[in-house]
């Protein structure tokens, strides 16, 4: 009886593991959101290049930047239309 009353409070799964089991909760989600806010990113940068429309101020940073034609000072002011 000792040995399930032990298990119970001092075991992997025992009452004392549940506020580490918490702390690695708030973590995973943490890390979540952040590969969410990640995940979103890629995903418009994505959608601006989409070959039936693609963004021109999008498309003119990276063929620069392909073709190594971006200076180090070089300032960029987007313009809207």
């Amino acid at each position: 009886m000792a040995f399930f009353v032990y298990y119970a409070v001092l075991g992997p799964n025992g009452i004392l593991a549940y506020h580490d089991y918490q702390r690695q909760l708030v973590q995973a989600k943490s890390q979540y959101a952040q590969l969410d806010k990640q995940r979103a990113t890629l995903r418009n940068r994505k959608d601006l290049l989409d070959p039936r429309h693609v963004n021109p101020d999008l498309a003119d940073e990276m063929v620069r930047k392909e073709l190594n034609v971006v200076h180090p000072d070089e300032v960029i002011i987007p313009l809207n239309k």
